[in-house]
């Protein structure tokens, strides 16, 4: 594996759903060298579970998820990694175990990190109501391009 792609989000709330619903596409296809895995709100705790000898196989970790930047509901950002520690909202897990912190230790032992984040509309938690709002549900091939692209898929 050289590229690993980490779909973050709940898709049973709202637009926090986004990853969910890339790494569905994503799956679809069929990409070299890729591994594609909706880690829903656990993605700290998959990074955690990795052994060193699984990242140096790991040259790339891309990362799609929902954020609130005060965008346009349903626009596309590469969030880079020093961004993460100012951001008002990066709703990687609910358990309140940061992703950021694995992610930059991650980017230490040279794996390159990309963030590619979908401006939300609505996340209405507590209350369940799945599915995309349709400025974010329009975003999601827009994202499946770009990741492509960044891989060289495309």
């Amino acid at each position: 594996m050289k590229t690993l792609i980490l779909g973050c989000g709940n898709y049973l709330f709202g637009d926090d759903g986004f990853g969910y619903f890339v790494i569905k596409k994503l799956e679809n296809l069929n990409l070299k060298d890729v591994e594609i895995l909706d880690v829903g709100s656990s993605g700290a705790y998959y990074l955690i579970g990795l052994t060193d000898e699984e990242i140096k196989n790991i040259k790339k970790i891309i990362v799609v998820d929902a954020i609130d930047f005060n965008l346009k509901p349903g626009e596309i950002k590469f969030v880079d990694i020093d961004e993460l520690p100012n951001l008002k909202k990066y709703s990687f897990d609910s358990h309140d175990v940061q992703l950021a912190p694995f992610l930059k230790e991650l980017a230490k032992k040279g794996v390159e990190i990309k963030i590619i984040g979908c401006q939300v509309k609505e996340i209405p938690i507590p209350y369940i109501k799945p599915g995309l709002s349709k400025e974010v549900e329009k975003s999601v091939d827009k994202a499946v391009k770009r990741i492509l692209k960044e891989i060289g898929g495309e």
